[in-house]
């Protein structure tokens, strides 16, 4: 027997074949099973009551309509599975509506419509529900952020560039530089809620359609923002999907940075942090580890996520603009699982940041080594002495080259010995008060507060701005999910 021969007789003769069935139908089947059943009767919904309001269908069909798809819509999910004798999902709930009353009358709710228009409309109502999810998780992080920036003021920390000591700042200024950022990334994920938030229903393949529907309306039965006008548009528009992805990989880039901050923070060399004991693992033969796995997950899931939403990217580029797989069932799981993934980071994190522990006065005290209060020395001869800041910055680096090659801290020097080094430059003696406040990590960062600064003053008043935006933000959240909360009931509980 041939190969071919062979290969036929396992496919068999009946269509589909086994391989189609096997390695595209049923996971098809089951992604649209598993993420789209409640929404495609939602999307029943909408369009029975508007067809009954258009005088399209008559009022005693559309009550019948509503009665089989409320019925059918509260099918156990768990109990479908995969049926040769229909293609999708759809059709199958299709044909159960249709034992419930009537496949005549289950075909009426069709009219005016497309799989095409329902698709994205599916999509996009699945994903408005993922970014409502994750905006929760991001806001409840933002909260966190606030409260341990708002403890920690005058928490003196060492400041890094280039993975080296640089200036000494405190924890609250570090944290809400994270928070900025974080606010940044819920306003990318908004932006792109606005945009996944629009309705294509109505197209219907890419044209609309001969009946006298009304978009609008099944745009305000189901929660969208607006109508996308242009029909051919509202199918072959793909840049939602594309706003999305972008919009979570910049999130989990951004996260990712600082998860990989902690991390270094919470090794026992470093010894900044101290994660909480539910958030840590024990080694199974080392006793004395306290494996921080919490934060090593998240950095990990991060990745996952941005991983899934770059896929969903790569799986638009060089696509036809139309309706075309690559865009549908195929690519969404992706993006569902990097939401998914993106939320378990903010929920992980949010978890060890509010439980966190902080060695205050060894960060304290590693503020004061390495040189890192350096710069005020510079900043001092410009500033108190008129030297020119070139001149000046070239005495301070002088100067901790040689506390360097000396093996010492700059607090270890007496004042005799930095005017001797001073002098070889400069015509400036500095008195003992005035070196005690150059090598001070709280000096340094109190004279600091400008706007944006380090300054304990700056960074409670940049807090107390942040706290009060944050609490507008939560409240116009919570009454925007209140008010789809309610669309959705009214439309499940309609009666014409």
């Amino acid at each position: 027997m041939s190969k071919l021969e062979e290969f036929i007789k396992t496919e068999g003769t009946a269509f589909p074949g086994k391989t189609y069935v096997e390695e595209l139908l049923k996971p098809v089947f089951n992604d649209q099973r598993d993420f789209l059943f409640d929404v495609m009767f939602d999307i029943h919904r909408a369009h029975v009551i508007m067809l009954e309001e258009q005088n399209i269908i008559k009022t005693d069909e559309a009550r019948e309509m509503l009665r089989g798809i409320n019925k059918v819509a509260k099918t156990d999910i768990g109990q479908i599975s995969y049926q040769s004798q229909f293609e999708d999902l759809f059709f199958m709930m299709e044909a159960k509506i249709g034992e419930e009353i009537g496949s005549e009358l289950a075909g009426k709710i069709h009219i005016g419509r497309s799989r095409n228009d329902m698709g994205v409309a599916m999509y996009r109502l699945v994903l408005r529900g993922h970014f409502l999810e994750l905006l929760q998780s991001a806001y409840r992080l933002s909260d966190a952020l606030l409260e341990q920036a708002e403890q920690h003021t005058e928490t003196y920390i060492t400041g890094y560039t280039h993975t080296q000591p640089a200036q000494p700042t405190t924890l609250g200024h570090y944290l809400l530089a994270i928070y900025d950022v974080l606010q940044r990334d819920i306003k990318r994920l908004w932006s792109a809620y606005e945009t996944v938030n629009q309705s294509s229903l109505g197209a219907a393949a890419l044209t609309t359609t001969g009946f006298p529907i009304c978009r609008t309306r099944t745009c305000e039965l189901l929660g969208f923002d607006k109508v996308i006008e242009n029909s051919y548009d509202s199918i072959a528009g793909a840049d939602y999907l594309l706003e999305t992805s972008s919009a979570l990989m910049t999130c989990m880039v951004n996260t990712g940075r600082w998860i990989q901050d902690f991390l270094q923070h919470v090794t026992r060399e470093f010894g900044s942090f101290y994660v909480a004991d539910p958030y840590v693992q024990v080694s199974s033969i080392m006793p004395q580890k306290r494996n921080p796995v919490s934060i090593e997950h998240s950095r990990s899931i991060a990745s996952s996520a941005y991983g899934d939403a770059l896929a969903a990217m790569n799986m638009i580029h060089n696509t036809p603009f139309g309706d075309i797989v690559d865009t549908e069932d195929d690519l969404q799981p992706h993006l569902y699982r990097a939401f998914t993934n993106a939320n378990r980071v903010m929920k992980l994190m949010y978890a060890v940041i509010t439980t966190l522990k902080v060695n205050d006065e060894h960060m304290k005290k590693m503020a004061s080594k390495s040189s890192v209060t350096i710069t005020e020395l510079a900043d001092t001869l410009a500033r108190d002495y008129g030297i020119s800041f070139r001149k000046a910055h070239s005495v301070a680096s002088f100067i901790s080259k040689k506390t360097i090659s000396a093996r010492k801290e700059l607090y270890e020097w007496k004042i005799d010995e930095i005017n001797e080094m001073i002098s070889g430059f400069v015509n400036v003696a500095l008195t003992e008060q005035e070196w005690k406040k150059i090598i001070s990590p709280e000096y340094f960062v109190e004279i600091r507060s400008i706007q944006g600064g380090p300054s304990p003053k700056e960074v409670i008043r940049m807090i107390g701005e942040r706290k009060q935006k944050l609490g507008i933000q939560l409240e116009d959240y919570e009454g925007l999910v209140e008010r789809l909360t309610a669309l959705r009931n009214k439309l499940v509980e309609y009666s014409i």
